[in-house]
């Protein structure tokens, strides 16, 4: 679920030697499965450990997960970096947004995974987003527009030139286009 590097381990072993005896690290994610979602690392002492958590043993220490947050840190990296700014602890985690899902899974769970991982990030620079509502029997992905996107004069550039590119290529004789269902209402909202 979750590697840890040997520089990790190492400066997670000084950590916690400075703790409580029987302290060990909480990895968790809030906001799972969103595009607000966030990865953290604290300290959990002995009685923070709840009957639901997986424990993951680690070089003198364990790492302790919560049910929610396991799924979206699959393929969870952590580690311990130096370099001339520096030393600091990275934590990439790239199923947070969403949690990884099979290559055979319903063709809407799919869709959806890649909107939240790889079309929202991007729209999330505009203040936008973008929802899947339906996939129609002829195969059109229906989608709703929100934030900086709604009422943006660009969201016909971005839905068929960005996104039903994007998504016909990788869906290709699995939906036939894109078509957008919001009710733009233009204002101090919208990016352009």
């Amino acid at each position: 679920m979750i590697s840890i590097s040997e520089q990790a381990q190492v400066h997670f072993g000084k950590l916690l030697s400075q703790q409580t005896e029987g302290t060990n690290i909480r990895v968790f994610v809030v906001n799972p499965g969103t595009s607000k979602a966030e990865c953290g690392v604290s300290y959990c002492p002995p009685e923070a450990v709840e009957t639901t958590d997986i424990t993951l043993p680690f070089n003198g220490f364990d790492a302790v997960v919560d049910a929610e947050s396991a799924p979206y840190l699959e393929e969870a990296e952590i580690d311990f970096v130096t370099d001339q700014m520096g030393s600091q602890l990275t934590l990439k985690a790239p199923n947070a947004k969403a949690k990884k899902i099979a290559d055979d899974a319903p063709l809407i769970e799919r869709i959806n995974y890649v909107i939240e991982t790889e079309i929202n990030p991007n729209l999330a620079s505009h203040g936008g987003n973008v929802s899947l509502m339906e996939v129609t029997e002829d195969g059109k992905a229906i989608l709703q527009f929100g934030g900086g996107c709604n009422g943006c004069s660009m969201v016909d550039v971005t839905l068929k030139e960005g996104i039903e590119k994007q998504l016909l290529e990788q869906f290709a004789g699995e939906i036939t286009g894109v078509k957008d269902a919001t009710e733009h209402e233009a204002g101090e909202h919208s990016y352009y």
